[in-house]
């Protein structure tokens, strides 16, 4: 497949992923290689999978913290060599172990086409609201330095789920070079929750001028949509209620384009400060 010119530059194929996870490790990882083979054939270099990719219930409760694992654990390597086995870089969310027996940490990670974990996240805003309470087996990550990673020749940074109800999150990843943000979200079913995303995901794509690739869990508990929206706030590409992949084009050339014509982060006059 010849990647399409974007406005200038090279382009590469950004791809979300839409499914729903289960208590089964093993099916679950299953399921993302196959998708991530899907995506590679419609000209995927970078795959974005959920968050709670790894082992998820619709009820959170201890058997979440016993599913946990390290950072080095199988699901990590599980996703290294799928990463290595399709030369593409993988970004998915997990139950990563903690000191704490009774929570674990909701975490997002990136490896390369090589396998190697070049990026990682630990939620900072539990889902807290609608009447669930993440935090009550979630340890919130702590405020550090984003990492982000290079791809395609943008520069990429995480977040999380309710992370884009904040828009200081992305504003921190844009400050530290972020031209693209990848999103893993178990986002939640329930009133207007499916306008909020969709209108959520896109601001934190206008206001920073920069792509937002958002990857949502498909019904019945999550509300699907997942998207790529582009740094003008253009929809590329969405899925809808079903499981699959959709692979959208970005170019650094339609970045400095955009920013070009519209150049309100340069412009801005307050800088994000922590609370």
């Amino acid at each position: 497949m010849i990647d399409p010119d974007v406005s200038s530059g090279a382009a590469f194929g950004v791809a979300v992923a839409q499914f729903a996870p289960g208590p089964d490790s093993g099916i679950n990882v299953a399921a993302m290689r196959e998708l991530a083979r899907t995506a590679v054939a419609r000209g995927a270099r970078l795959i974005v999978f959920p968050e709670y990719s790894a082992f998820f219930e619709p009820v959170m409760g201890p058997s979440f913290v016993a599913a946990a694992q390290p950072l080095d654990g199988p699901f990590v390597m599980q996703l290294a060599g799928i990463a290595r086995e399709l030369g593409i870089h993988v970004v998915a969310g997990m139950l990563e172990s903690t000191t704490d027996t009774s929570r674990f940490s909701n975490t997002i990670v990136a490896l390369d086409p090589a396998g190697a974990l070049v990026a990682k996240y630990r939620k900072l805003h539990l889902y807290d609201a609608f009447g669930d309470q993440e935090s009550r087996w979630v340890l919130p990550g702590t405020v550090e330095e984003p990492e982000t990673f290079d791809v395609g020749g943008l520069r990429a940074g995480l977040q999380t789920c309710y992370d884009i109800r904040f828009p200081e999150v992305t504003r921190r990843l844009v400050d530290a070079g972020a031209d693209l943000v990848l999103v893993p979200a178990e986002w939640v079913r329930g009133p207007l929750k499916e306008a909020h995303w969709r209108t959520l995901v896109t601001a934190r794509a206008l206001e920073n001028t920069v792509y937002v690739a958002a990857a949502d869990h498909a019904p019945p508990v999550g509300a699907g949509n997942s998207m790529v929206v582009d740094p003008m706030g253009v929809e590329l590409v969405t899925i809808g209620e079903t499981t699959d992949v959709a692979v959208a084009w970005a170019a650094p050339g339609r970045v400095r384009a955009v920013r070009a014509l519209n150049p309100a982060v340069e412009l801005r006059r307050f800088a994000v400060v922590p609370r």
